[in-house]
């Protein structure tokens, strides 16, 4: 068994896994934790020590933090993916080192699962596009507002327009403002992540792109949009669950 450590900029996502999958997942805050409560939340999660862990984080004043629980909890110490030990996928980037090592376990696991060339789109505070191209090297990506992100700058900078959840609109045309603004956010939402595929197509010179979503809007967008093959909320775990199979 592999725990699985994501660290992200607000929560860390655990996970367990095998050579075939990822089987149990939770997650913690980034911050505010002690490694008493950080030992507690893996040793809740692991029933059995792991033979091994693995992390990628973009908070590496964390990281350490998560070394040593992982040796209080477990005697382990977690291979950390970043661009100088990335296996399964290669890299054709001016900075590798500025590349988010989230990005790269996205990028094993979508190269793994579909194929290349392919695309991972994750919808969180920020929506990113990460793409491998069909030589199978991360080259780079996209970044644009979350569609949270979006409404809720509308709502902060007017007097009017309320904050909206964010759901599948029941039609284009709103009958109220919170519609309105809803089939705006969702329609207007996959126009521009259809428009971003439909460039990146062309400028990879390929008819067909594969592409992956993942994030916390990832399903209600990918429903209408037909460019997107599959959606999974737990890839990152999974590129990390490869990684460890590459290396082993």
């Amino acid at each position: 068994m592999i725990l699985l450590i994501d660290i992200g900029n607000t929560h860390t996502h655990l996970g367990l896994g095998d050579e075939n999958g990822v089987i149990e997942t939770t997650q913690i805050a980034t911050h505010g934790l002690t490694i008493a409560e950080e030992t507690e939340a893996l040793k809740r999660l692991c029933r059995r020590p792991p033979s091994a862990a693995v992390i990628c984080s973009v908070v590496p004043e964390r990281t350490s933090a998560i070394q040593i629980a992982l040796r209080q909890s477990f005697d382990l110490f977690g291979t950390e993916l970043t661009h100088a030990t990335v296996k399964g996928v290669g890299i054709d980037y001016p900075k590798p080192e500025t590349i988010g090592p989230d990005r790269l376990a996205n990028a094993i696991a979508a190269k793994a699962r579909l194929g290349t060339p392919v695309v991972v789109v994750d919808f969180g505070t920020a929506v990113t596009f990460d793409v491998v191209n069909r030589r199978g090297n991360y080259v780079g990506g996209i970044i644009a507002p979350g569609i949270a992100a979006m409404t809720d700058y509308l709502h902060e900078k007017t007097a009017l327009l309320p904050r909206i959840q964010i759901v599948e609109p029941d039609r284009v045309v709103g009958s109220s403002t919170e519609s309105a603004m809803l089939s705006g956010a969702v329609y207007g939402y996959r126009g521009l992540v259809r428009e971003l595929l439909h460039k990146l197509k062309a400028e990879l010179d390929v008819s067909d792109l594969n592409v992956l979503a993942t994030g916390g809007y990832a399903e209600l967008i990918a429903k209408d949009l037909p460019e997107i093959q599959s959606v999974d909320p737990h890839i990152t775990l999974d590129g990390l669950r490869r990684f460890h199979l590459c290396e082993s």
